[in-house]
């Protein structure tokens, strides 16, 4: 059976960072792999979370399945981590269940959204992160675009968006990114979050929710804002989360999805088939990374340490923004890349070419994807002259 397949291409940014570690340049640097660096290049582990998981191991007395919901513990607070004190938790209008990451709450999502409808439609903007597209498709359900990211003035297209999800079916689902959009790095503000909450209930159309970044924006609280916006405007909602990022969390693969129904009794007939979902992909999902977060989510002491860690992780990827437009212009680029210190996140599209792109990584071994999305994070003053200098001799 297995004569029968043929080799895929392998994905391009995991392509990337076998690459880069492969270069013997000791000034190689990598702007690829979306994962959080220190100012060593290092993805060291947080300190509340080095507390928390000594806590479990003194405490923890059974590796016994949690069930399809995960812990209780970890849900409630991850709802009001997502909501605050919104009124779907004071409705009893929302249910959250831990899933394997943020990749995972999406994929049960996608399945999810297939027992409402099969063969439903699901709208991503232009450019989304790589692997929506794949996972969407890969439960069934179409895929569509909406006009995001205007490439030539590095800004937001947001007249195209508010124009197609006006004409979006109101049997369609609708991804939206609640804050540090990937690839792009450029937000949508208050006063446009409001325009698409009213359009999304003027329509009636599903918001799909992806909050991958929480807190890496502006702040926990103002990175869920547009969220918490649409969920006072419609009356169903799916928000998929993750602890990746915040927590540094990557290889523990803990994320949530939450999903909004019209009321308490609605939306329980709704996590009934969510959980079904859940049970025949992957049946539980998995206890140590939720026991950790939930641990210092209800902790005084650690939750007031982990906002300090995230502020400064925080603060350090904003500083780099503005460390490498000033760079450049120190090296005499006169293309303003002043676009930069205004997006948000992880990530920003540098607009160069792919050429350019292919020339950074072959000349300089300065790795990022095709479509110039650079990891600011991997930006550190021990390596900003060489990346402005390089950048500046490509173009």
């Amino acid at each position: 059976m297995f004569g029968r397949l043929k080799a895929l291409p392998a994905d391009p940014i995991l392509g990337l960072l076998a690459k880069y570690r492969e270069d013997t340049n000791s000034k190689k640097i990598d702007l690829g792999v979306g994962v959080y660096k220190n100012e060593a290049g290092h993805t060291a582990i947080l300190d509340c979370v080095k507390k928390a998981e000594k806590y479990r191991n003194d405490n923890e007395d059974t590796k016994v399945y949690i069930g399809p919901t995960g812990s209780p513990i970890f849900n409630d607070e991850m709802s009001k981590l997502i909501f605050g004190h919104h009124k779907v938790l004071l409705e009893n209008r929302a249910r959250t269940v831990s899933t394997p990451g943020g990749t995972g709450a999406l994929r049960v999502a996608a399945e999810f959204i297939k027992s409402c409808k099969a063969g439903a439609t699901i709208w991503v903007s232009n450019p989304t992160w790589a692997n929506h597209t794949g996972l969407f498709e890969a439960a069934g359900l179409t895929v569509k675009t909406y006009p995001y990211y205007d490439y030539e003035n590095k800004t937001l297209d947001f007249d195209g968006m508010l124009a197609a999800l006006k004409e979006v079916s109101a049997d369609d689902a609708v991804l939206l990114h609640a804050c540090c959009h990937n690839p792009s790095g450029m937000d949508l503000n208050n006063e446009q979050w409001q325009q698409v909450a009213e359009v999304a209930k003027s329509v009636g159309f599903l918001p799909v929710v992806d909050m991958a970044y929480q807190g890496f924006g502006e702040g926990l609280d103002e990175d869920a804002y547009g969220l918490r916006l649409m969920a006072d405007s419609v009356e169903e909602m799916i928000v998929c989360s993750s602890c990746s990022k915040n927590f540094g969390l990557y290889r523990e693969r803990i994320g949530a999805i939450t999903i909004i129904g019209q009321s308490s009794s609605a939306v329980d007939v709704a996590n009934s088939v969510l959980l079904y979902v859940i049970r025949v992909i992957y049946s539980m999902p998995p206890a140590h990374g939720a026991a950790l977060v939930e641990t210092i989510l209800h902790s005084d002491e650690l939750r007031n340490q982990w906002h300090a860690e995230l502020k400064e992780m925080r603060d350090r990827i904003n500083g780099n923004r503005q460390l490498l437009v000033d760079k450049l212009i120190e090296k005499g680029v006169t293309r303003d890349f002043s676009f930069i210190t205004r997006q948000m996140g992880m990530f920003s599209l540098l607009g160069i070419t792919p050429e350019q792109v292919q020339q950074l990584q072959d000349e300089y071994s300065i790795y990022m994807v095709g479509s110039s999305r650079m990891s600011i994070a991997g930006i550190a003053n021990s390596n900003v002259d060489y990346l402005a200098e390089s950048i500046a001799k490509v173009l």
